[in-house]
């Protein structure tokens, strides 16, 4: 038995006719400047928070280590998510910011481009990976570290115009 997938052809854009996968073609869109903001949180203990914050990880420096790792996680994210086309990254930042109240840190990410197609995976993988690298670089502390929250906060550029993540 053979399904139909046509009706969902213009829809769902990485289904074929057949329902097979495939990668969209953007190779007639125009080139223009995109970029893309995501964010993330990363919970543990105070204690745990605290010796991060003192330096005193028995791995070395957690932060550095995290944000480089978001920054190469960006770079990657064509090998790490099926379709995703391969970009060139004009820009990449990945901050770590403390936040006592959590206690943990926020993470946040802007990938930027001048390309065919967006960056939204690519700063959702940047806040990923250097949440993941946190806790691999504090698991030594704690194992009950948790990643939470990671999410879109806003893209520009491309047909679907813009978008910004609402506060509700």
């Amino acid at each position: 038995m053979t399904r139909d997938f046509s009706k969902f052809e213009q829809n769902l854009t990485h289904l074929d006719s057949e329902g097979g996968v495939q990668m969209v073609d953007v190779s007639a869109k125009v080139a223009t400047v995109r970029q893309a903001e995501a964010a993330g949180q990363v919970r543990m203990l105070v204690e745990t928070f605290e010796a991060i914050e003192a330096g005193n990880s028995p791995k070395g420096d957690v932060l550095g280590t995290a944000k480089l790792a978001g920054i190469m996680g960006a770079k990657q994210t064509a090998q790490l998510i099926p379709l995703c086309h391969p970009l060139p990254l004009q820009k990449i930042d990945v901050e770590l910011i403390p936040d006592p109240q959590l206690p943990g840190y926020q993470i946040r990410a802007m990938v930027k481009t001048k390309a065919e197609t967006g960056v939204e995976m690519e700063a959702l993988t940047a806040v990923s990976v250097a949440a993941l690298t946190l806790y691999d670089m504090a698991k030594g502390l704690e194992k009950s570290i948790s990643i939470e929250l990671i999410r879109l906060l806003s893209k520009s550029g491309g047909k679907s115009g813009d978008y910004v993540l609402s506060e509700e």
